[in-house]
C-alpha cells in the first residue's frame, strides 16, 4: 500500500490536524458572521450597515435625501448601499477563509448584492 521504504502517514495525527482547521474555520466563521460591515451611497448620503450573515442592523439616511417627490431615487440608494455593506462582508470571508470561503459564501451574504437582507434581492 505505501512504497517501499515510506513510513506510512500517521492516521491519528492527521485526524488531530484536521479537527484543530475544523474548529479554526468554525471560529472564523462565526466571527464573520458576527461582524458589521457599514456600506454608503449617494456620496454617503445613504449608511447601511450588514452583519457577516447578511442581516440590516442599521440605517442611516441625510434629510436632504429624503424627498417625498422622489421616493425612487432614495430607495435606490438604500439597496445600494445595503449591496455595498454585503460586499464588503463577502470581501472579508474570502480574505479570511481563503478557498474556503467560496463553498460558505451563501452563508455570510454570498456575492455582492445577493445577501438574505429584505429588499435586496429582485
Amino acid at each position: 500500500m505505501f512504497p517501499p521504504g515510506s513510513e506510512g502517514i500517521d492516521v491519528q495525527q492527521l485526524l488531530e490536524q484536521a479537527q484543530r482547521m475544523q474548529e479554526q474555520l468554525m471560529s472564523t466563521q462565526q466571527s464573520l458572521a458576527e461582524a458589521e460591515f457599514t456600506g454608503t451611497a449617494g456620496g454617503g448620503m445613504v449608511t447601511a450597515t450588514v452583519t457577516g450573515a447578511g442581516e440590516l442592523v442599521a440605517l442611516d439616511m441625510n434629510p436632504s435625501v429624503v424627498d417625498p417627490a422622489d421616493v425612487e431615487t432614495l430607495a435606490d440608494l438604500v439597496v445600494a448601499a445595503v449591496r455595498d455593506a454585503n460586499a464588503q462582508a463577502h470581501q472579508a470571508a474570502t480574505e479570511q477563509l481563503g478557498p474556503l470561503g467560496q463553498g460558505i459564501g451563501g452563508m455570510l451574504g454570498g456575492p455582492a448584492g445577493a445577501g438574505p437582507v429584505a429588499g435586496s434581492g429582485p
